[in-house]
Parts: C-alpha cells; sequence; structure tokens
C-alpha cells in the first residue's frame, strides 16, 4: 500500500480501479506484467511502466526510516485507526500518513475559507472553532492562512481535538510561518496527509487535499470564501459525497462572501448559530454549555477623543472604510483621519485590510 500511495501520477480514482481489478491485493498489481495492467481502464504504457518499474522512482527503505524518525504511521485501509468515513469516498486515498497521538474517536466537522479573510471572518472561524470542540467535536481544515488557521486556533484554545490535512508531505509546514500552530496541533490532533514525505505543493495536491477534508467529515462549514476560492472544491466534494453542507452570510459587497452567498443560494444550509449546525446534526446540547455570539458590535471606548469616536463609529457593524470615506462622513480633514487611524490602530480599535480600507477590530 505504501508504495502504491506514492505513486501520485496513477491517481485516486485509477488507484480504485486496479485495486478493484486485481481484487484489492496490492502485491498482485506491483508484480504484474505491462499487457495485464493495460487491461484496466485509464491505464496506459506510461502508467503500467511507473508501477511495474516502482523502484526507479520510490525508496520504500527510506520512506520507511523516515515514518520512522519522524513519530508518524501509515494508515492503510486495513487499519482499525483509518478514519471510517474516508472508506466511503469512491476515491478514497489506499492509505493517509498520520503524525499526532489522536485518533479519530468523535464526529469531525469542517471549518473552512479563503486565505484573505475579514476580520468578522476570522472571528466567525475562532469561535465555530471553539465552540465545535467545546461540545466534543473535531475540527478539520487545511492549516492554510486565514480562516482555516483560525478555525484550528479556536479549537486548540477550547482544549478539543483537532486535525490538520495538509497538501504536502509530513515534513512540509505550508505556509511556514504555521510552524508553531503546526506543532500545537500535534500535540492534542493530528497532522494528515496521503502524499510521501518530500512532496510539495503546487496545483495538483490542493484539490486533493480538499477531497480529504470533506470526506472525512460529516458536515463542511465555509465561513468565507470568494466565488472562486478553494474553499468552493471542498464544497463541491462534500456535495458529491453527501456531506452536510452549511456557509456563513457575509456582505452582498464584500468578495470573500460571494462564494458563502452563491452556496446559500444554491441549497447550502445558512449557519449564524451554533445551534443551526448541532439541529442539522440533529445533537441536542444539555443547555449548559455557553456560546458566544457570532457578530458582537463593538461597543464605543469613551476613553477615545472625540474625533476617534466619530471615525470608529463609521465602522461599527462591519463597515469597511477608505480614508476618502470616512473623512467624508464624519467631515474631518483627510490629514486628521489619517491621525485618527493611527491611533486607533495602535489601540486595536481598527484594522488596516489588504486592500487598504479599514474595518473595527472585533477579535
Amino acid at each position: 500500500m505504501l508504495i502504491l500511495n506514492a505513486l501520485p501520477q496513477v491517481g485516486p480514482i485509477l488507484m480504485g480501479r486496479l485495486l478493484e481489478y486485481f481484487k484489492g491485493d496490492p502485491l498482485a498489481i506491483l508484480s504484474s506484467t505491462v499487457n495485464t495492467l493495460l487491461q484496466v481502464h485509464g491505464v496506459g504504457s506510461k502508467i503500467a511502466e511507473l508501477i511495474i518499474h516502482w523502484e526507479r522512482y520510490f525508496d520504500l527503505t527510506r520512506e520507511k526510516e523516515t515514518i520512522a524518525l519522524r513519530g508518524a504511521i501509515f494508515l492503510d485501509w486495513e487499519h482499525p485507526d483509518y478514519p471510517a468515513l474516508l472508506k466511503e469516498m469512491y476515491d478514497s486515498p489506499i492509505g493517509i500518513y498520520w503524525l499526532g497521538n489522536y485518533t479519530t474517536d468523535r464526529p469531525c466537522i469542517a471549518v473552512i475559507g479563503t486565505r484573505q479573510p475579514s476580520l468578522y471572518g476570522l472571528k466567525v472561524a475562532r469561535i465555530l472553532g471553539a465552540q465545535l470542540a467545546g461540545l466534543g467535536f473535531c475540527v478539520v481544515s487545511g492549516m492554510a492562512r486565514g480562516v482555516d488557521s483560525a478555525a484550528h486556533e479556536g479549537a486548540l484554545e477550547c482544549g478539543g481535538p483537532t486535525i490538520a490535512v495538509l497538501g504536502s508531505g509530513l515534513d512540509i509546514i505550508y505556509p511556514p510561518e504555521n510552524k508553531e500552530l503546526y506543532d500545537r496541533i500535534i500535540e492534542k490532533g493530528a497532522v494528515v496527509s496521503e502524499f510521501p514525505f518530500g512532496r510539495r505543493v503546487d496545483r495538483q495536491t490542493f484539490p486533493m487535499r480538499n477531497r480529504l477534508v470533506a470526506g472525512m467529515c460529516e458536515a463542511v462549514i465555509v465561513v468565507e470564501t470568494g466565488a472562486g476560492g478553494g474553499s468552493m472544491i471542498t464544497a463541491r466534494f462534500a456535495g458529491e459525497q453527501g456531506r452536510l453542507l452549511m456557509a456563513v452570510p457575509g456582505r452582498i459587497d464584500q468578495v470573500q462572501a460571494k462564494g458563502c452567498l452563491q452556496l446559500i443560494r444554491d441549497g447550502a444550509i445558512l449557519v449564524s448559530t451554533i445551534d443551526d449546525i448541532l439541529e442539522e446534526l440533529r445533537y441536542e446540547r444539555n443547555g449548559k454549555e455557553k456560546v458566544d455570539e457570532f457578530c458582537k458590535v463593538p461597543e464605543i471606548d469613551e476613553a477615545l477623543s472625540v474625533n476617534e469616536q466619530a471615525v470608529l463609529s463609521c465602522l461599527l457593524g462591519g463597515e469597511l472604510g477608505s480614508l476618502d470615506s470616512l473623512a467624508t462622513q464624519t467631515g474631518l480633514p483627510v490629514h486628521e483621519v489619517s491621525v485618527m487611524l493611527v491611533a486607533l490602530e495602535l489601540k486595536r480599535k481598527v484594522v488596516k485590510r489588504l486592500d487598504g480600507r479599514y474595518e473595527a477590530h472585533t477579535i
């Protein structure tokens, strides 16, 4: 299984056909002949030669040594800890690399979204991660920048388990600034990949990662995503695999909300509170748990100056503002608004976005 898993050119769907043809026996596949392999639909001469001469492309001994050195394990289909829901996929991996002491002992929920979220999106992802973990779920995401990282952080802060599914080998931390998060996830949960050690991320690996995120979960919650974002691929996989698909609504004028609004329009379940999720999952909580509201409007701080309060009030309720628009709304000169914004940033009341606009700090 480890050898077959290390041949990404074959792909999960074709691998499934090979295993079906050879009655689930990986040794029979590797010891077969080119002519026999060519009888399998989709197998061409290049793939057949790759399988027959696998030792030219994959060092099995070295891979086993690396797995042991890293403290990881390889879970094939027959392993008792192989996630049960993954087996239901039509293109499930024949094996996955697993790093961490946690095994899936509870329902898994995916919380995913854009790498460039708004502060609102980060807040919602973090709260969802914490609430779901606190209620006994395992939070699954892709450890990407933005929403994914915030969901993992929320689960960890609550002391619950979380699983990060990587689009690379377990030894490649992407993005690299998530090294600390990676280590914390291993302590409380697990880092998972279907790719061998040394495999770097590329355009092929991310969609493959996304299908695993959807495949191992009972439900997928999209917090924020553009209409063409990678989370839309995960959402499609969730629909194809019969998983519950949910989305958090956002502003109609925000790019990050376009994908979620489209998903809701097309039938995804709208999520506005944690109870929306529990109701769909038929999960009853005992009523003693306290859950924070998703969107608490920040209050004006009386310690702020009159002009600072005027600028901040323009951004409450999720409003976005540019330097010019805030000057127009407040009636203050542009240079004074600029000074107020710097002061508010230092006081952690507002944050400057990548597009140059400002929004109130709600986290």
